[in-house]
């Protein structure tokens, strides 16, 4: 896999999508979407956000590449758009793992 130049353009993508995930209600989202699609009110009931927060959350994770949207009926359905966010995520939390183990054996 070639490596994107990072052109102002590139970055300015890379950013975006990184504004997206630093919120920890989207990223609670996110979590509710690894077992599978679900929709709007699905997601309001696991992970107790307003609906009102869910629609703006949701829209701001589509328009950053990171979720997907169809509608059935009178309902919209979301998917992950790319499962690879789940590795970032994984690679953040081992970070802080790491982290914290060598916080805990300095602090004793």
């Amino acid at each position: 896999m070639s490596r994107l130049t990072m052109t102002p353009e590139v970055l300015a993508l890379i950013a975006e999508r990184f504004r997206a995930l630093g919120e920890p209600a989207r990223l609670r989202l996110l979590d509710a979407l690894r077992a599978g699609d679900k929709t709007a009110t699905e997601l309001i009931f696991e992970t107790d956000i307003g609906q009102a927060n869910v629609s703006k959350h949701m829209q701001i994770l589509y328009r950053a590449g990171l979720v997907v949207r169809r509608r059935e009926g009178p309902f919209v359905r979301y998917a992950i758009a790319d499962r690879r966010v789940y590795t970032l995520c994984d690679i953040i939390c081992d970070g802080l793992r790491a982290r914290s183990s060598v916080l805990q054996a300095i602090l004793g």
